[in-house]
């Protein structure tokens, strides 16, 4: 048994030192973010110690370590979504980060690419995630594990405001844009409070209020509500949508 324990603790042991590795890189290449942008008018200014120094090696090292961990769930996911979705298992799609800069987001795919016969064009979202594959990751939340490789990119960060689609730019107001002030995340304050069963305007005010004070205590708290959100399969589809209903700017959806 004790052969077994210390084969543990050094597997362990490894995949922390990998880990912390990478958090050191992450540290550094933040410095020197800093040092690129000395002097300039920045948009967003970090709240605290927390969000200065500690939240991207965290980061960092959180999603390495997990990265790792789940290779081999990762690695079955992928041969068997290959099966059910008969091709690439994976979606990508370039979603706006930190700064506006836009960057490919990889996640599992949920629906399939049913096309009309007739005109060729993609079925509707409730007909395409109408499949037992898409509808089992999807709920449990196993779609968004490929995001772990932006994650060590540094394309994103475990809390912050969800990565939306491009078009949804020029439809920001000027108080809806500080989203984008901060990197992405795999989940945010939105998420922890309702995912896609609230309106776009909620969505957005919990970003912006996210964004304005980001702490340690704060982000701890997100992760907790969205494992609990997630047990309970609360707020995945708006009410009547199989998804989320499209973003058309603020007061025009209803």
């Amino acid at each position: 048994m004790n052969k077994y324990i210390k084969s543990g603790l050094k597997i362990i042991g490894c995949i922390s030192a990998l880990a912390a590795v990478a958090g050191g890189i992450a540290f550094i290449g933040e410095r020197i973010d800093e040092l690129k942008n000395y002097g300039k008018e920045l948009r967003h200014k970090p709240y605290g110690v927390y969000e200065r120094f500690i939240k991207r090696p965290l980061d960092c090292f959180l999603s390495t370590g997990a990265l790792i961990v789940f290779s081999p769930i990762l690695l079955v996911l992928t041969v068997v979504g290959a099966v059910k979705m008969n091709g690439n298992p994976f979606f990508t799609q370039e979603r706006p980060g930190r700064g506006e800069k836009t960057f490919r987001l990889i996640k599992f795919r949920t629906m399939t690419n049913e096309r009309d016969p007739q005109t060729g064009e993609l079925l509707p979202d409730e007909i395409r995630l109408n499949n037992k594959w898409g509808k089992f990751i999807r709920t449990a939340s196993l779609d968004e594990l490929p995001s772990l490789i932006n994650l060590v990119k540094g394309d994103m960060a475990v809390i912050g405001p969800r990565p939306l689609l491009v078009k949804y730019l020029p439809l920001y107001n000027e108080e809806q844009k500080h989203r984008h002030d901060v990197r992405p995340g795999l989940t945010g304050l939105a998420q922890a409070n309702g995912r896609n069963a609230i309106s776009w305007e909620q969505k957005f005010e919990y970003d912006t209020e996210y964004v304005k004070k980001i702490t340690f205590k704060g982000d701890l708290y997100i992760l907790m509500e969205t494992v609990v959100t997630t047990l309970k399969h609360e707020g995945i589809n708006q009410e009547g949508q199989a998804t989320m209903e499209e973003f058309k700017g603020t007061g025009i959806n209803v």
